[in-house]
């Protein structure tokens, strides 16, 4: 099983392969997009500003290559905080106003600040949160083993608002209900970070990685 965390330039991959290395997987950063299709699933990470990141994949070649193995391929791909939010069509993050920043467009729908869905709470959304699951999918398997209402560990100031109710695997309650994991066919992502969330975290990534996605 070779599980490829993507390197195009931002942090955070430390946390996720120490993670991995605690399901007793041996990841394989992934700096180059040529080398994806060596790869049984993908890992699509993220930290900071969407559209710093949306440049990065597109400067390094990465939209086109995991737009192949997702779609011409159907390779599992698991995005996680800003990797799940570039899921998405667009964002408003980091464009000029009354414009966007396209995403990979695996998941309609747009990316946008806490406050335009009418959250009070404190942002940027640090901290503990329990996940609700949607029943639109309660098979899905990402979830499998991890009881309702589980915490887990969410740093964001912008959330994904999917075109469709379907794509919903589960929300958060900050203030407002908040999507906190979606899936569309053979692609997955949590807002929340699992490497950071403990067991259940480490769950729901041992399930992406031994389910029937790869």
């Amino acid at each position: 099983m070779r599980v490829g965390v993507i390197d195009y330039g931002v942090g955070n991959l430390g946390s996720v392969v120490r993670a991995l290395e605690e399901l007793r997987v041996s990841p394989v950063l992934v700096d180059r997009a040529a080398d994806l299709h060596d790869n049984d699933c993908l890992i699509l990470p993220g930290v900071g500003n969407f559209a710093d990141c949306a440049r990065l994949l597109e400067a390094g070649g990465w939209k086109d290559a995991l737009q192949d193995e997702v779609q011409g391929y159907s390779r599992p791909l698991l995005g996680v905080c800003v990797g799940m939010q570039l899921l998405a069509d667009s964002s408003t993050e980091g464009a000029t106003e009354g414009e966007s920043t396209p995403g990979l467009g695996f998941i309609p729908g747009q990316v946008r600040h806490l406050r335009s869905f009418g959250c009070d709470q404190r942002v940027p959304h640090v901290g503990w949160n329990g996940i609700t699951r949607i029943g639109t999918d309660a098979d899905d398997r990402l979830f499998s083993g991890i009881p309702d209402g589980s915490d887990f560990y969410f740093v964001h100031s912008y959330a994904f608002a999917p075109q469709e109710l379907t794509d919903v695997l589960a929300t958060t309650d900050y203030g407002v209900p908040v999507c906190a994991a979606v899936r569309r066919g053979r692609v997955w992502g949590t807002q929340f970070h699992p490497e950071k969330s403990s067991r259940a975290g480490f769950r729901l990534l041992r399930n992406f990685i031994q389910g029937p996605a790869c």
